[in-house]
């Protein structure tokens, strides 16, 4: 009962700090200070594990309002961070994959000069099946490239089925829910299976060579005839929708994998399972850092942003809540760095990431 009542104050509390944001919109006035809560966007893997410390937060910290977090894609979060100082901008940016160079500029061209990095965990981007398949793909990421590309190794795009890509594969027919290009995971996607399984082939890798702009247009572009279905933000769809069509693959973070072990299961990727010891290990393919980005402009201005900040590192480490969520925390030294950049309070700059 206690805790059905805590739940309940805390949603209460979140209503009433989106009310009192209404009206400061794009056109709204005023400085950072007048925003009484602090509000993230972004990506939607990272969302679980941001919600989670803002609710741990906002139980331990009554006095604060409780944070607001929104699952926008790390794209279109990343956009509205960016987008300037002020009430009507995010304070926090949650991103399944790194900040681009185009963005920070981005920022900067905005006045946001202080843009703090900080890695939170390692997650996996997982292939997942229903768990009813008795007997599993088993792929390489070869085998993941040909199948959605639109035009693998620079050729028209013809597989229609697994075996068309494989002869070792099922006749089953390509029928992969993945994210929409807003979300962090279809960059992942792009960077760590997509391109590798092109570049198998020594013409593509000549290609990269002598022109990189048509090898990441032949390596990174899926094909749009309907064997890719755009599943949105919403990782609990996608991990509905795979766990009820037996063939079907689906794309997402390995926290949702693991939360949903009764309904799907991982794909082996060049023999290698998602498991949370060999995404530790970034020995399976699709293991990823993932991120926040903190907006050094409001850290005196937004009332708990410093301490909510600050709230991480008891929740990333080995013992912390959030390897409950299905984080996997990054090894000792990068997790040392990461606590040392909320102390430090250090911009990263777009030549940080060249």
């Amino acid at each position: 009962m206690e805790a059905k009542l805590r739940k309940s104050l805390f949603t209460l509390a979140a209503a009433a700090v989106v009310l009192a944001g209404c009206g400061q919109g794009p056109t709204g006035g005023g400085d950072a200070a007048s925003r009484q809560q602090i509000r993230i966007v972004g990506s939607s893997t990272v969302y679980p594990f941001s919600r989670a410390v803002a609710e741990r937060f906002a139980q331990a910290n009554p006095s604060f309002a409780a944070p607001i977090v929104e699952s926008t894609g790390t794209g279109g979060g990343l956009n509205l961070f960016c987008g300037g100082i002020g009430p009507q901008y995010p304070d926090v940016a949650n991103a399944s994959r790194r900040i681009k160079a185009s963005e920070i500029e981005q920022c900067n061209r905005n006045g946001v000069n202080q843009v703090i990095e900080v890695p939170i965990g390692i997650d996996g981007l997982a292939l997942i099946e229903s768990a009813q398949r008795s007997t599993g793909f088993q792929l390489t990421v070869r085998d993941v490239y040909a199948a959605l590309a639109a035009n693998p190794f620079g050729q028209a795009q013809t597989a229609r089925t697994w075996r068309d890509v494989n002869p070792a594969l099922p006749a089953v027919a390509i029928r992969v829910y993945g994210p929409p290009p807003t979300s962090g995971t279809r960059d992942s996607f792009a960077e760590l299976m997509l391109d590798p399984g092109c570049n198998t082939d020594p013409a593509m890798q000549a290609l990269k060579e002598s022109d990189e702009d048509r090898h990441k247009q032949v390596c990174t572009q899926i094909r749009e005839d309907g064997a890719f279905i755009e599943a949105g933000e919403n990782d609990n769809l996608l991990v509905q929708r795979v766990s009820e069509n037996e063939g079907a693959v689906g794309v997402l973070g390995f926290s949702f994998l693991e939360e949903n072990s009764s309904r799907v299961q991982g794909i082996p990727i060049g023999g290698v399972t998602p498991t949370a010891e060999t995404i530790s290990n970034f020995t399976y393919p699709g293991a990823r850092t993932l991120y926040i980005y903190v907006k050094g402009e409001h850290l005196a201005a937004i009332p708990g942003l410093r301490e909510f900040v600050s709230a991480w590192p008891q929740a990333w480490g080995p013992g912390g809540y959030l390897t409950q969520h299905g984080l996997v925390p990054l090894p000792d030294a990068q997790r040392q760095a990461a606590e040392q950049a909320i102390q430090a309070v250090k911009p990263i700059t777009a030549a940080d990431l060249q």
